[in-house]
């Protein structure tokens, strides 16, 4: 009896889950954002974001010219890393392991906390 109230606590309690998405690719990001989404919205959790975080702009300025010799002429290399936010409220742990289920490219960084 008491470990079935205990099952039924365990339910009912709410998780809150933070997913912080970084990558370069931000067509890749885009949909591993959507995928979390469907899946967080067709098991009946809430969702909120995906929120979009400034852009890293990253410039690197780089001489032309190999030896040092002849006009100063610079190129400047340029990555952008996008950023997304998402928030999740779930009520079941299967949701949980859905989402950590999907499969990841390696050009996604992927942080997750979780608060109860």
């Amino acid at each position: 009896m008491i470990s079935q109230l205990k099952a039924r606590s365990a339910q009912k309690m709410k998780q809150v889950v933070r997913i912080k998405l970084a990558s370069t690719d931000l067509e890749r990001l885009e949909s591993l954002c959507k995928e979390i989404r469907d899946i967080a919205t067709k098991a009946g959790a809430k969702v909120r974001g995906p929120t979009p975080l400034p852009t890293t702009r990253l410039v690197l300025p780089v001489r032309k010219s190999p030896c040092g010799e002849g006009t100063k002429t610079w190129r400047k290399w340029e990555m952008r890393v996008h950023k997304r936010l998402m928030d999740l409220t779930i009520t079941d742990p299967r949701i949980m392991r859905e989402i950590m289920r999907i499969q990841v490219p390696e050009t996604i960084a992927i942080e997750m906390r979780v608060k109860s």
